[in-house]
């Protein structure tokens, strides 16, 4: 655990700095939040702990501008509520009093750790999935994780990491499709101070972060085809280039990478090098989707209510067994992403002892339909290939009458995509990120399908769930 101690050191913070010291945490200590920011440029943190006195809110700012993802803790001298509750809504996960406690600072560090290491699974299926990752752990191999969106990857990849030799180092994870690309090779590699205009110090990439460590490029099919020759030979030789570095830096890290796409096709296609995909792919992991994962539902939905309501202050009650046969029947697109935040909107919904079916609504206001059990609409296999009526990348459709029901007929494909794409935007609330995640394709491609059905005057959802209508054109 990497800690970072935004404050003075000459009082209380002194002391919470010693105590995090003592349960094993590296901690690194700043007095202002400009030389925070250059430690984490330069050195990284898995969490900052930082004085009430300062800036939270525009602290918070900086980290997203500059695409720094941990958690932030606040931090003040006596139980000032006021001050407290100010830290929440600027940001803050947590507010420690000071003078510390040993056993508050030991359960903020665990609680962290622990938000990385939460890994439930009950299904054969998964646990096949689970042993393989076990057993190439302890490698150097790099590791492929493929699957649709929200499956569980990168929980996939932190287990590896922490079943390595190398858990004792820092796990680094950058989100290729969430990063733009003319900022990715910087994010990735670093840069120096002056390399290109806002360039105004060093910064240290991901690759140089997680030395000694793993490194995860999640989403990797979304990085453009140049950077990946300069991330093969990053690979390869293991070392990398900062942007307007005079000489390479040598770096000793595991890649593991996801894909929520056929990386095949996209060699086919010319989107993916080969080169590459062979230098990742020396084991692959497949994570099957969370509809052929029965026992999973259960275990995840009894974790997710439980979760949940202490997040919300509300008495933990089970699921009823009515509500985990509604659960088991959906064939849930989103995956465990869409199971977590509907067992969410079930705990504030549920009333009695028990969340009950009623509970149970998608984010439309709708009940799951209920269409059959995981059994009736698709056999399960041992490679985790569904033979469903999905229309999903990679999957393979069953040759009979249930997988191909007559609406489909006489339909062009464009049509079914169009009414596929308008229908999870519509299921999504307008949310253009979360159902570009859902269909498996990037965020680009969504806005450009967007763009052309609204060009030909067809309404599309808009955020908050308000079809736009006519040939008004909106910002998509």
């Amino acid at each position: 655990m990497r800690l970072l101690i935004i404050g003075e050191l000459n009082g209380q913070l002194g002391t919470a700095s010693a105590m995090a010291v003592d349960r094993g945490a590296q901690v690194t200590h700043s007095d202002s939040i400009e030389k925070g920011m250059q430690i984490l440029r330069t050195r990284g943190a898995d969490l900052a702990m930082i004085d009430v006195m300062f800036d939270i809110k525009d602290f918070l700012r900086r980290l997203r501008a500059e695409h720094f993802s941990l958690p932030v803790v606040a931090c003040g001298i006596g139980t000032d509520a006021r001050r407290a509750a100010q830290a929440i809504r600027d940001g803050a996960k947590e507010y420690i009093p000071l003078p510390p406690e040993a056993e508050l600072i030991a359960a903020v560090l665990k609680a962290v750790s622990e938000d990385n290491e939460t890994f439930i699974f009950r299904d054969p299926l998964t646990r096949q999935v689970v042993s393989l990752a076990e057993q190439v752990a302890p490698s150097e191999a790099s590791i492929l994780i493929t699957g649709e969106s929200g499956t569980g990857k990168e929980v996939f990849a932190r287990l590896v990491h922490r079943k390595s030799h190398r858990a004792h180092k820092a796990f680094v994870s950058v989100n290729c499709a969430a990063i733009p690309e003319n900022l990715l090779e910087s994010e990735l590699f670093g840069h120096e101070k002056g390399a290109f205009t806002g360039a105004v110090a060093r910064r240290i990439g991901k690759f140089e972060e997680a030395d000694g460590g793993t490194l995860l490029l999640d989403e990797i099919s979304e990085m453009d085809v140049r950077l990946q020759a300069k991330l093969l030979r990053a690979i390869q030789e293991r070392e990398i280039d900062r942007l307007g570095g005079a000489k390479p830096v040598k770096v000793n890290i595991r890649i593991i990478a996801t894909s929520n796409r056929d990386l095949v096709e996209e060699v086919k296609k010319g989107n993916f090098r080969e080169d590459l995909l062979y230098r990742l792919n020396v084991v692959n992991l497949s994570i099957p989707p969370l509809r052929e994962r029965p026992a999973d539902i259960a275990a995840l939905a009894d974790h997710f209510a439980r979760k949940y309501a202490e997040v919300n202050g509300i008495s933990a009650r089970p699921l009823s067994r009515e509500a985990l046969e509604l659960l088991r029947r959906h064939p849930w697109p989103g995956n465990v992403r869409e199971l977590e935040n509907t067992i969410h909107r079930a705990v504030l919904l549920a009333h009695g002892s028990e969340i009950g079916p009623e509970a149970i609504v998608l984010p439309n206001g709708q009940q799951p339909a209920t269409i059959g059990t995981q059994e009736d609409g698709a056999s399960r296999t041992g490679n985790g290939t569904a033979t469903t009526g999905s229309l999903r990348e990679g999957t393979t459709f069953a040759k009979s009458e249930e997988a191909l029901p007559g609406s489909l007929v006489g339909r062009t494909v464009a049509e079914v995509e169009r009414e596929l794409i308008l229908n999870t935007l519509q299921h999504c609330l307008g949310n253009r990120t979360h159902a570009a995640n859902i269909l498996g394709i990037s965020i680009r491609t969504l806005r450009n399908k967007l763009n052309q059905y609204q060009s030909q005057g067809i309404p599309v959802p808009q955020p908050g769930g308000t079809p736009a209508g006519g040939t008004t054109r909106a910002s998509v």
